[in-house]
């Protein structure tokens, strides 16, 4: 009788973990290294589960970070039923939309530096890049409190990372944040390539946001 050799099952609880993981938000390779090794191993098999939910596993082994997206819906010729979205839209308004703008284009430039891997900026150098797109203003310390509510909610997106001080590049008492690469895959190369087109547009609604007009 032959000696039949047993495939080992991936660990169930790997599974679990991981799908719970992605529901609540993204994965980091440098957050979780032993999540992210399980994630390469099931990959397949989380591809099929989150397809039952309408939903696909974005995963970029070069970045390394990993999310999911809600497929698109059907076209108007297409008999398939429109499920409803288990990851919701939500609408960004012209401040956020345009720090995301102006730190993909930090990014890009960053990488054609072809230095380090983190692009790490202070909340000083985020208001210099925001503050040619703000009105001018007599109080620094209004504009600064604006910049910062602009930083939270980016930051909340997941598109930028508050370091400790003492960690990387953040050892002053100023706020650094580390911008995260993920950003790449919502400001595609197409929508850079427009970028100072769209920045001027979003100066102009800026300007009539806030009842100013453009400078000559």
């Amino acid at each position: 009788m032959e000696n039949e050799v047993a495939t080992e099952p991936q660990p169930a609880a790997d599974l679990s973990v991981l799908l719970i993981n992605l529901l609540k938000g993204v994965l980091y390779r440098d957050g979780d290294a032993r999540l992210w090794g399980a994630l390469l191993n099931l990959q397949a098999r989380v591809r099929d589960y989150m397809t039952v939910l309408n939903l696909e596993l974005v995963l970029d082994e070069a970045e390394g970070y990993a999310f999911l997206k809600s497929r698109p819906d059907p076209g108007d010729d297409d008999p398939a039923p429109r499920l409803p979205r288990l990851v919701a839209r939500r609408p960004l308004s012209f401040q956020v939309s345009l720090l995301l703008a102006l730190l993909r284009r930090k990014l890009a430039e960053f990488d054609a530096g072809g230095g380090d891997t983190r692009l790490v900026l202070s909340r000083d150098d985020i208001a210099e890049l925001l503050r040619v797109f703000l009105p001018d203003g007599p109080n620094e310390a209004k504009l600064l409190d604006q910049v910062e509510g602009i930083i939270n909610k980016v930051s909340d997106l997941g598109f930028l990372h508050k370091l400790k001080p003492g960690s990387g590049n953040a050892s002053s008492v100023l706020a650094h944040y580390e911008v995260r690469r993920i950003l790449k895959a919502f400001v595609d190369a197409q929508w850079l390539a427009e970028l100072d087109e769209r920045l001027a547009g979003y100066q102009t609604q800026l300007l009539k946001t806030n009842d100013v007009e453009p400078k000559p």
